[in-house]
């Protein structure tokens, strides 16, 4: 019997409850510290990233601090799930579906990721081996398919962990960004 799912389902909700014991201030804190990591980092001329929501670590100002270093690309919300489509971001944001935000410019295709030098993802948790630990729809996962270049989760210093579960379809990640700084594993 596979009990992946709901080891990954325990360890979301640990997760999600961790995150909202969170203070207002220690998630403006974490948020600060992010865009300062992120000001230091030299990624390569294209970087995907995403906007924050909710008690996700970062806010706007990681997606500045990225920007002034890079040509950014953020997803566009697709209406089923499915690999992600990107748009370039310039400094202005919409409402998307879902509530989520997303850039104003005209969509790239769901290719335009392959020319990312790095690709900075949203996440729950992520362990030291590389699997990431996201919401369990599979967007990334379809989306990093194929990436040569470096993939780090965000998540809070608390989110990295030892060990998490994990399934064939589980696309691990290079590194952690985290409000303490980058910490690259060894080698997906």
């Amino acid at each position: 019997m596979n009990d992946v799912p709901d080891q990954k389902r325990r360890w979301r909700s640990r997760f999600r409850a961790e995150r909202a014991q969170l203070s207002t201030d220690q998630r403006a804190d974490a948020a600060t510290r992010l865009a300062a990591v992120a000001a230091t980092l030299d990624l390569g001329p294209v970087v995907a990233a995403y906007v924050p929501i909710g008690s996700e670590p970062g806010d706007v100002r990681l997606l500045t601090a990225l920007a002034a270093r890079a040509r950014v690309l953020l997803p566009l919300t697709p209406s089923e799930p499915g690999a992600l489509d990107w748009a370039v971001y310039d400094g202005a944001l919409v409402a998307g579906p879902y509530g989520l935000l997303e850039p104003a410019g005209p969509p790239l295709g769901i290719g335009a990721v392959r020319d990312a030098t790095a690709i900075v993802l949203p996440a729950l948790g992520v362990a030291r081996t590389g699997v990431r630990l996201g919401r369990g729809a599979g967007y990334y996962d379809r989306t990093l398919g194929g990436h040569t270049g470096l993939t780090m989760a965000v998540v809070y210093d608390h989110e990295l962990v030892d060990e998490l579960p994990a399934e064939d379809t589980d696309v691990p990640v290079g590194a952690a960004l985290t409000p303490s700084g980058l910490v690259l594993f060894g080698s997906p």
